[in-house]
Protein backbone atom coordinates (compact mmCIF):
# COMPACT_ATOMS: atom_id res chain seq x y z
CA UNK A 1 0.00 0.00 0.00
CA UNK A 2 2.98 2.82 0.80
CA UNK A 3 5.03 1.39 -2.57
CA UNK A 4 1.66 2.73 -4.09
CA UNK A 5 0.99 5.88 -2.66
CA UNK A 6 4.58 6.60 -2.93
CA UNK A 7 3.95 5.76 -6.94
CA UNK A 8 0.73 8.07 -6.71
CA UNK A 9 2.32 10.92 -5.27
CA UNK A 10 4.96 10.94 -7.56
CA UNK A 11 3.23 10.48 -10.65
CA UNK A 12 1.08 13.53 -9.51
CA UNK A 13 3.92 15.64 -9.07
CA UNK A 14 5.11 14.59 -12.57
CA UNK A 15 1.44 16.15 -14.04
CA UNK A 16 2.11 19.66 -12.66
CA UNK A 17 5.56 19.95 -13.42
CA UNK A 18 6.67 21.96 -16.61
CA UNK A 19 7.97 20.63 -19.20
CA UNK A 20 11.44 22.35 -19.97
CA UNK A 21 13.43 21.33 -22.80
CA UNK A 22 17.11 21.69 -23.04
CA UNK A 23 19.69 21.28 -25.71
CA UNK A 24 22.53 19.41 -25.18
CA UNK A 25 22.75 15.68 -23.80
CA UNK A 26 19.87 15.05 -25.73
CA UNK A 27 17.98 17.46 -27.83
CA UNK A 28 14.26 18.48 -27.92
CA UNK A 29 14.10 17.21 -31.50
CA UNK A 30 15.24 14.67 -33.69
CA UNK A 31 18.67 15.93 -35.99
CA UNK A 32 18.18 17.66 -39.54
CA UNK A 33 18.47 15.48 -42.34
CA UNK A 34 21.72 15.86 -43.89
CA UNK A 35 22.94 14.24 -47.18
CA UNK A 36 23.55 11.41 -44.95
CA UNK A 37 20.13 10.82 -44.72
CA UNK A 38 18.93 12.24 -48.12
CA UNK A 39 21.73 10.44 -50.60
CA UNK A 40 23.56 7.73 -49.05
CA UNK A 41 22.71 4.27 -48.46
CA UNK A 42 24.11 1.37 -46.82
CA UNK A 43 25.42 3.17 -43.82
CA UNK A 44 27.35 5.12 -46.02
CA UNK A 45 28.04 8.88 -44.93
CA UNK A 46 28.37 11.93 -46.81
CA UNK A 47 31.53 13.11 -47.42
CA UNK A 48 31.85 17.19 -48.23
CA UNK A 49 35.07 17.02 -49.23
CA UNK A 50 34.65 14.68 -51.21
CA UNK A 51 30.92 15.61 -52.08
CA UNK A 52 30.08 12.22 -52.22
CA UNK A 53 28.73 9.47 -49.99
CA UNK A 54 31.33 6.88 -48.34
CA UNK A 55 32.11 4.05 -46.33
CA UNK A 56 32.88 5.80 -42.99
CA UNK A 57 36.11 4.90 -40.77
CA UNK A 58 38.26 6.25 -38.47
CA UNK A 59 41.00 8.02 -40.65
CA UNK A 60 37.93 9.86 -43.30
CA UNK A 61 35.58 11.43 -40.31
CA UNK A 62 36.19 12.36 -36.24
CA UNK A 63 34.65 11.04 -33.81
CA UNK A 64 32.04 13.34 -33.44
CA UNK A 65 31.61 13.29 -36.98
CA UNK A 66 30.63 10.05 -36.74
CA UNK A 67 28.55 10.07 -33.52
CA UNK A 68 26.59 12.57 -35.47
CA UNK A 69 26.10 10.52 -38.03
CA UNK A 70 24.86 7.79 -35.84
CA UNK A 71 22.15 10.07 -34.50
CA UNK A 72 21.19 11.06 -37.99
CA UNK A 73 20.48 7.46 -39.22
CA UNK A 74 19.48 6.41 -35.78
CA UNK A 75 16.81 8.56 -35.44
CA UNK A 76 15.81 7.66 -39.40
CA UNK A 77 15.20 4.63 -38.43
CA UNK A 78 18.45 3.07 -39.95
CA UNK A 79 19.20 1.09 -37.05
CA UNK A 80 21.12 -1.53 -38.39
CA UNK A 81 22.97 1.03 -40.68
CA UNK A 82 23.59 3.31 -37.31
CA UNK A 83 25.26 -0.09 -36.16
CA UNK A 84 27.69 -0.39 -38.74
CA UNK A 85 29.23 3.12 -38.06
CA UNK A 86 29.10 2.28 -34.05
CA UNK A 87 31.10 -0.85 -34.48
CA UNK A 88 33.98 1.48 -35.86
CA UNK A 89 34.14 4.05 -33.58
CA UNK A 90 35.82 3.91 -29.74
CA UNK A 91 33.80 1.30 -27.19
CA UNK A 92 34.98 2.79 -24.30
CA UNK A 93 32.84 5.93 -25.07
CA UNK A 94 29.21 6.63 -23.18
CA UNK A 95 27.54 8.48 -26.02
CA UNK A 96 28.57 4.88 -28.43
CA UNK A 97 27.25 2.61 -26.02
CA UNK A 98 24.09 4.75 -25.09
CA UNK A 99 23.38 4.39 -28.74
CA UNK A 100 24.20 1.11 -28.99
CA UNK A 101 20.91 0.86 -26.59
CA UNK A 102 19.19 3.26 -28.24
CA UNK A 103 19.42 1.48 -31.69
CA UNK A 104 18.85 -1.92 -29.40
CA UNK A 105 15.99 -0.40 -27.90
CA UNK A 106 13.74 0.60 -30.69
CA UNK A 107 14.88 -2.72 -32.36
CA UNK A 108 12.56 -4.79 -29.53
CA UNK A 109 15.98 -5.75 -27.78
CA UNK A 110 15.06 -4.48 -24.39
CA UNK A 111 17.34 -6.40 -22.29
CA UNK A 112 20.45 -6.05 -24.98
CA UNK A 113 19.43 -2.33 -24.60
CA UNK A 114 19.83 -2.60 -20.96
CA UNK A 115 23.01 -4.14 -20.98
CA UNK A 116 24.61 -1.01 -23.35
CA UNK A 117 23.04 1.54 -21.33
CA UNK A 118 24.28 -0.24 -17.95
CA UNK A 119 27.90 -0.20 -19.78
CA UNK A 120 27.00 3.76 -20.48
CA UNK A 121 26.47 4.49 -17.39
CA UNK A 122 29.07 2.81 -15.46
CA UNK A 123 31.55 4.09 -17.70
CA UNK A 124 29.98 7.75 -17.20
CA UNK A 125 27.46 7.83 -13.96
CA UNK A 126 26.34 11.41 -15.02
CA UNK A 127 25.56 10.23 -18.68
CA UNK A 128 21.51 11.51 -18.39
CA UNK A 129 20.58 10.24 -21.50
CA UNK A 130 21.05 6.94 -21.38
CA UNK A 131 19.35 7.20 -17.89
CA UNK A 132 16.57 8.78 -20.04
CA UNK A 133 16.85 5.91 -22.74
CA UNK A 134 17.03 3.27 -20.30
CA UNK A 135 13.90 4.74 -18.32
CA UNK A 136 11.88 5.16 -21.44
CA UNK A 137 12.58 1.62 -22.17
CA UNK A 138 11.45 0.35 -18.56
CA UNK A 139 8.40 2.88 -19.43
CA UNK A 140 7.08 0.93 -22.58
CA UNK A 141 7.66 -2.69 -20.49
CA UNK A 142 5.66 -1.22 -17.62
CA UNK A 143 8.40 -1.15 -14.92
CA UNK A 144 7.50 2.44 -13.90
CA UNK A 145 9.10 2.04 -10.63
CA UNK A 146 12.42 1.25 -12.39
CA UNK A 147 12.04 4.50 -14.84
CA UNK A 148 11.10 6.84 -11.71
CA UNK A 149 14.49 5.15 -10.08
CA UNK A 150 16.28 6.72 -13.67
CA UNK A 151 14.35 9.96 -13.00
CA UNK A 152 15.27 10.66 -9.22
CA UNK A 153 19.26 9.42 -10.38
CA UNK A 154 19.31 12.48 -13.38
CA UNK A 155 17.76 15.08 -11.03
CA UNK A 156 20.22 13.96 -8.40
CA UNK A 157 22.85 14.29 -11.11
CA UNK A 158 22.35 17.79 -12.01
CA UNK A 159 19.72 16.91 -15.45
CA UNK A 160 16.69 18.58 -14.05
CA UNK A 161 14.77 20.83 -16.61
CA UNK A 162 16.92 19.11 -19.82
CA UNK A 163 15.09 17.14 -22.32
CA UNK A 164 16.36 13.92 -20.85
CA UNK A 165 14.85 14.64 -17.61
CA UNK A 166 11.95 16.29 -18.77
CA UNK A 167 11.03 13.70 -21.72
CA UNK A 168 11.60 10.92 -19.12
CA UNK A 169 8.70 12.61 -16.62
CA UNK A 170 6.35 12.92 -19.43
CA UNK A 171 6.93 9.50 -20.31
CA UNK A 172 6.31 8.21 -16.80
CA UNK A 173 3.48 10.71 -16.76
CA UNK A 174 1.59 9.57 -19.63
CA UNK A 175 3.25 6.01 -20.54
CA UNK A 176 3.95 7.66 -24.10
CA UNK A 177 8.40 7.22 -25.29
CA UNK A 178 9.96 9.56 -27.12
CA UNK A 179 11.83 8.48 -30.46
CA UNK A 180 15.00 10.41 -29.63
Amino acid sequence: MRLVLVSAIALQAFAFAPVVYAAGGGGSTAPKPTNTTKKCLFGRVYDKDAGRCVKPNKTNFTQDELYDAVRELAYDGQFENAQSILRIMDQDDDRVLTYWGFTYRKMGELELANLFYNNAIGTNPDNILARSYMGQGFVAEGRTDLAIEQWREIKARGGEGTWAEASLREAIRTGLTYSY
